[in-house]
């Protein structure tokens, strides 16, 4: 029996997590955090009876106290709350599904006290990647990637020296509006946007991936990850998304993980690495499939993969900017206050008037992150 933390347990990779725990039977659920679906967070409790629960705001955490008033949990509210769950005493393994910066202090916290972090949060090492890495080394803390590109490559490299890498093939779908010119892209619609062809994910994840900053940011978290320099981590278009990512190694030889788009399967994995447990669903049938196809990325068009490469390269407190640009634009385009390729704008004038820090400290990097906000709400 395994005892696990959640934080972001009403997300998509929160609930898909809760599927795997009930499938398995094995996993306990010491605690869970979420931010407004006090519904859904009641009905969790009641089927996993966690010990303590988190939400960020006091008023939802009135409303969940009342609803679940007949319980023995314990309910938390704000950072405190949040570093509360990430560090009892009986969790083995935190898994971080919450959205944004928010999730920076409660996983260096939880390496702090010693727990395994099932990474999910894109930010964490987007922002915070010199800080976490050596902190987790430091703590003898493994950092068990959750992303389904990033469980490719640590599935591919399983046995493996790093010193054997050549390079890291990160694949992408192309997103929605693969193949369309950037006129094209400046008429699309949110409606457009979240139409993702294979995957099914959260609204601003799913826009990332229609931008292509989605892949821009795992390709800044894989270099933290796997310690492997950005002129050898290599994007390439699958439109299929049944090759989730692929190792090249000195030899020439090219390993990679295939698969059903599922998350669930490289959640299940990070929870009980080494083991490789049984997981229903659809298998991937070759015969069907008929053909896997590749492309280069369109960087002319989308420029969310140039730009984090841009933010990755000059490195500091850039890639804060660039992360903290675009979840601001995002959340504009999702409130139809901009359009598009808006998106792109924004994250580009925020780059290019930031001052950057060298070596950024969590105070410096939430400082910049608030900064970058502020700029964008002085210009639209």
């Amino acid at each position: 029996m395994k005892t696990i933390a959640v934080l972001g347990s009403t997300g998509s990779i929160g609930t898909q997590t809760l599927e795997v725990a009930r499938a398995n039977g094995d996993l306990k659920i010491a605690a869970l955090a979420a931010g407004r679906n006090v519904k859904l967070l009641e009905e969790q409790i009641r089927e996993f009876s966690p010990r303590v629960v988190a939400v960020w705001e006091e008023e939802c955490a009135k409303e969940l106290r009342t609803r679940v008033a007949d319980l023995e949990v314990k309910i938390v509210t704000g950072m405190e709350g949040l570093i509360e769950i990430s560090t009892l005493p009986e969790v083995e393994i935190l898994v971080t599904a919450i959205v944004g910066m928010i999730g920076i202090r409660p996983t260096i916290e939880a390496i702090r006290a010693g727990k395994d972090i099932a990474l999910a949060n894109k930010e964490t090492l987007v922002t915070a990647g010199h800080i976490i890495m050596p902190l987790a080394k430091e703590r003898g803390v493994r950092i068990l990637p959750v992303d389904s590109e990033h469980s490719a490559i640590f599935q591919s490299l399983n046995g493996e020296a790093p010193e054997r890498i050549a390079k890291l093939l990160i694949t992408a779908s192309g997103g929605p509006f693969r193949g369309r010119t950037a006129e094209q892209l400046k008429e699309v619609k949110v409606e457009d946007a979240l139409k993702h062809p294979n995957w099914a994910m959260g609204q601003k994840i799913t826009i990332d991936s229609a931008t292509l900053v989605n892949k821009g940011l795992e390709v800044m978290e894989a270099k933290w990850l796997f310690g492997v320099e950005l002129d050898r981590i290599e994007v390439v278009v699958q439109p299929q998304s049944v090759i989730h990512s692929m190792v090249e190694f000195v030899d020439g030889a090219i390993i990679a993980e295939l698969g059903t788009p599922d998350m669930k399967l490289p959640i299940q994995y990070a929870l009980y690495y080494p083991d490789r447990r049984y997981l229903g669903g659809e298998r991937l049938d070759f015969a069907k499939l008929g053909q896997i196809t590749f492309e280069k990325p369109d960087t002319e068009v989308f420029l969310g993969l140039p730009l984090a490469y841009r933010a990755a390269r000059e490195g500091g407190s850039m890639p804060t900017v660039f992360n903290a640009a675009n979840e601001h634009a995002v959340s504009r385009f999702l409130q139809r206050r901009i359009g598009f390729t808006d998106i792109y704008e924004i994250i580009t004038t925020c780059m290019d008037a930031h001052k950057m820090i060298q070596n950024p400290t969590v105070d410096e990097i939430l400082a910049t992150e608030q900064a970058t906000y502020e700029l964008i709400e002085s210009r639209w």
